[in-house]
């Protein structure tokens, strides 16, 4: 058999034909825990080129999100009044997550059949080359309504890239890692959201110190063009990995569902309804926190980007050390209280949050974002991902934990801004509404939680719902 350009293995080991079922040294050779010896690449070189390629997407992801409030608005959306303006290029931030939804399934799908990495350089490429396309794109004074309606197809395709993208990351290291290890090492790809941010906003401020007018006219194509580099450095390190075990055995042994979207929403829609809204809340404050304060501090308090941006760069460093850290404890008492923790202070922090924001001070708004993205959305987000994929079995991993993260931002951070935009305008301003908002999403998530089964101590290969499987469905017939 050919070597395969995407999984580097060569002819197969006597187990047929399927994808991943050969080994040739590299991680993923079917032992129990994945970190056998012999093997050419170790679980953290797995963790470091799934946050190589979470960097990426995240980076992308912020970068569009904070210009459509301070440029896109003026250059694509010229003809509305300016607050008309910043709600319709939220518009068009909302509308990659609707298609991140569509990522989930299509490669949750692939991802499930064919294997993980595949499914992760494809998705790198179409959001990096999206991104990088954003930044080569005319203007609406150049070529008029074409050029948003470009702009949307570009972040539609981002948000198809970023919709596949995540699953597969965080099976990367759940499906390598140890037991009792598994919260600590899929907490790396998370860690792609606060380096992500802190590359974004350290780009958006370089080309600030330029000048308004330079920003709104060129200088903003620069953090879009750069992502290139970053897309190159995360194929090269994605290329070098092979599939977990967990996948193998699967292939092995012909248990890969035919259809794994069906069994999701056949035999765990329960606790894949309970997964969206545990979801919620650190979707909510990660955009209510970023994209959304950006441009109420500058449009509502008339503040300088500054503060913002020195904020966001400042909880991006706490992010970094809180992620891990709670991916880290959750593998310790569980991931239900530590994502418990981090609801319950999003809860209780929201008014406070928006207190501090509205005195217009540097050093205030500093501590407010802090807490509300570094220490709340973060402490959500670190157990996150293994917590999502251990209440779903092997065969339909990716496509379960797809459909909850991808399909529960619909309601939640996919309008954050676009909600907290029309809530001051409607409230003549003032910003309890959106801290509100923030706090009524947190119960849900909360709630959520109390009713999620605990999964720290199940195995990888047993990990799955609690919920009833009347009839299993088929599964694939492997031909040899």
């Amino acid at each position: 058999m050919p070597r395969n350009p995407f999984t580097s293995e060569g002819p197969n080991d006597g187990t047929g034909d399927e994808p991943g079922a050969g080994t040739n040294g590299r991680v993923g050779d079917g032992s129990s825990d994945g970190v056998g010896e012999g093997r050419e690449a170790s679980i953290r070189q797995v963790a470091a080129a799934s946050l190589a390629g979470t960097v990426v997407e995240w980076y992308d992801f912020f970068l569009y999100a904070t210009m459509a409030g301070l440029v896109f608005n003026q250059e694509f959306f010229p003809t509305f009044d300016p607050l008309i303006g910043t709600l319709v290029a939220f518009g068009t931030f909302a509308a990659g997550f609707v298609t991140r939804p569509i990522g989930g399934v299509l490669f949750g799908h692939l991802g499930d059949r064919l294997g993980r990495k595949p499914m992760l350089v494809v998705t790198m490429m179409i959001m990096g080359l999206a991104t990088f396309a954003m930044g080569l794109l005319p203007t609406y004074a150049q070529i008029g309504a074409a050029a948003p309606v470009l702009l949307l197809i570009l972040r539609m395709l981002q948000g198809i890239g970023l919709g596949g993208e995540w699953g597969g990351a965080i099976l990367l290291c759940v499906e390598h890692a140890p037991d009792g290890r598994r919260g600590w090492f899929s907490s790396w790809p998370q860690l792609g959201v606060p380096v992500g941010l802190l590359l974004s906003t350290l780009a958006i401020s370089g080309v600030g110190r330029l000048g308004d007018a330079a920003l709104v006219d060129w200088a903003w194509r620069v953090p879009f063009l750069a992502s290139i580099v970053l897309v190159a450095v995360g194929l090269f390190i994605r290329l070098r990995i092979s599939e977990p075990p967990a996948f193998q055995r699967i292939v092995r042994t012909r248990q890969r569902a035919r259809v794994p979207l069906l069994d999701v929403v056949r035999q765990h829609p329960k606790i894949t309804l309970l997964g969206m809204g545990a979801r919620m809340s650190e979707s909510v404050t990660f955009n209510v926190y970023n994209a959304f304060l950006v441009t109420y501090t500058v449009a509502v308090l008339g503040l300088p980007k500054s503060y913002m941006f020195d904020a966001l760069i400042v909880a991006s460093v706490v992010g970094f050390f809180v992620i891990p850290l709670a991916g880290r404890v959750s593998d310790r008492v569980g991931r239900r209280k530590v994502f418990m923790a981090g609801a319950l202070l999003a809860a209780v922090s929201a008014f406070p949050i928006f207190v501090l924001v509205d005195t217009g001070s540097r050093w205030l708004i500093m501590v407010a974002v802090v807490v509300g993205w570094g220490i709340a959305a973060c402490t959500m987000y670190g157990p996150e991902g293994a917590m999502f994929a251990e209440i779903y079995p092997t065969r339909v991993r990716y496509s379960g934990m797809s459909v909850v993260y991808q399909i529960g931002v619909l309601p939640s951070g996919a309008v954050a801004p676009l909600i907290g935009t029309a809530l001051v305008a409607r409230f003549d301003g003032t910003s309890w509404p959106v801290a509100l908002y923030v706090l009524l999403i947190a119960l849900i998530t909360v709630v959520s939680l109390v009713f999620l089964p605990e999964t720290y101590r199940r195995p990888v290969d047993d990990a799955g719902p609690q919920d009833p499987d009347p009839a299993p469905s088929p599964v694939v017939a492997e031909d040899r």
